[in-house]
């Protein structure tokens, strides 16, 4: 099983249920839009600096930048909406002079008639991560956002207040109980590497601006 706790999340399984019953239409264009602050500043402490492993910042081990690290999660979301990408180019942008890009446009096709806009980065203390659908019949948006807490792991499995670490617990049971009922669970190794595939044609399809 690959992680990626954005499927898990209730909002945006609900994009994906008007999607399937037809509510929204056609979906014509849709933008995804992840930005945050990248290995600069620890996402999951708040804004506080702190040493980060160095294979962040070595582009043999990570593959890339933003586009590997954030869009492989919103690519595989859009994904799951649409079906395969039969086309993509990229813009890679590099504010901060690395030898990878902290932020990319994506310009994506999918097979079955959906164009995207992907937008990440790694450029801003401020985490946002969104979806727009534009329908033929309707539009539809969701917004994933966290609580503006500390909460250790614990914390987070017994309060389960926040709707940022539901989708997180929801996966993790997805996980067990496919282990205790011998299933296969979703999404899949294949899933994860059909994302990467995707990104590595958006690396080689880069246009510039």
């Amino acid at each position: 099983m690959i992680g990626y706790p954005i499927r898990f999340d209730p909002a945006f399984q609900h994009l994906k249920q008007q999607i399937r019953n037809g509510i929204l239409g056609d979906i014509e264009i849709a933008h995804a839009t992840y930005i945050s602050s990248g290995p600069f500043f620890h996402r999951a402490e708040g804004l506080t600096p702190r040493q980060v492993p160095e294979w962040w910042f070595n582009r043999e081990l990570t593959g890339g930048g933003a586009l590997i690290d954030l869009g492989s999660h919103v690519i595989n979301l859009l994904r799951w909406y649409f079906g395969e990408v039969i086309g993509i180019k990229s813009y890679l942008g590099y504010r901060f002079n690395m030898p990878f890009e902290d932020s990319a446009i994506c310009l994506v096709k999918f097979k079955n008639g959906t164009k995207a806009v992907i937008s990440v980065g790694w450029f801003s203390h401020q985490y946002h991560l969104e979806v727009k659908l534009f329908g033929t019949v309707k539009h539809a948006q969701m917004q994933h956002k966290p609580k503006n807490k500390l909460l250790t792991v614990i914390q987070i499995l017994a309060t389960n207040t926040s709707r940022f670490y539901q989708a997180h617990l929801a996966e993790l049971q997805h996980f067990v109980n496919c282990l205790v009922h011998n299933k296969m669970p979703t999404p899949t190794e294949e899933d994860g590497l059909r994302d990467l595939e995707v990104i590595e044609q958006a690396y080689k399809n880069q246009v510039g601006l």
